[in-house]
């Protein structure tokens, strides 16, 4: 009986541990604007039979929906790490643009599309090993971090929704990976 209460006491009280995908090890927490975070999942984005990057959602408590994850509490956390030798700028932007378009109404994108201008400008070439993070902050913000460099920040919670849909929405950039980001890894 001991034994199995310090089992317990052990199991409860051990460090949390990363997941490891593609040879990418994705932390279980993340700390954004001072409050902890859990992962709610992780997995790759495919496309055309090459891994493109690793995708991992972070959040106050899981959510299984999409609908909860992009209109739940805040903060939350989105993290990219590219496996892909290259993704040139023009793709990159490309895909912002698509998954913004995919996801909204014609007058909810036209609302948008400044400041998702502002957004692709931050981004220049991506290469394998390189690590992208979306901060979902409460005062509306989206803060970009690229490569450990604060790109900026764009304004609005729409803005927020919109670039959680590209990979959470109704049609997202990889069916699997917004299963992954939400049912676990």
């Amino acid at each position: 009986m001991k034994r199995i209460l310090l089992f317990a006491l052990l199991m409860m009280s051990s460090p949390a541990w990363a997941v490891e995908l593609e040879g990418v090890s994705v932390p279980d927490r993340a700390t954004v604007a001072g409050e902890q975070l859990q992962l709610n999942g992780a997995g790759v984005r495919s496309k055309f039979f090459f891994d493109i990057y690793i995708g991992a959602l972070y959040l106050r408590s899981s959510a299984t929906s999409a609908q909860e994850a992009i209109s739940g509490a805040l903060p939350k956390r989105v993290t990219m790490d590219i496996l892909y030798d290259e993704v040139d700028q023009e793709k990159l932007t490309g895909g912002w643009t698509a998954g913004f378009k995919k996801n909204q109404s014609a007058e909810t994108f036209a609302t948008l599309e400044e400041r998702l201008h502002q957004f692709n400008a931050m981004f220049v070439d991506a290469h394998a090993g390189d690590h992208f993070i979306f901060d979902f902050l409460g005062d509306g913000s989206t803060r970009v971090i690229l490569r450990g460099r604060d790109a900026g920040r764009i304004p609005g919670y729409d803005f927020q929704k919109a670039l959680l849909a590209v990979w959470l929405g109704k049609k997202p950039a990889d069916n699997d990976l917004k299963q992954a980001m939400l049912h676990g890894h």
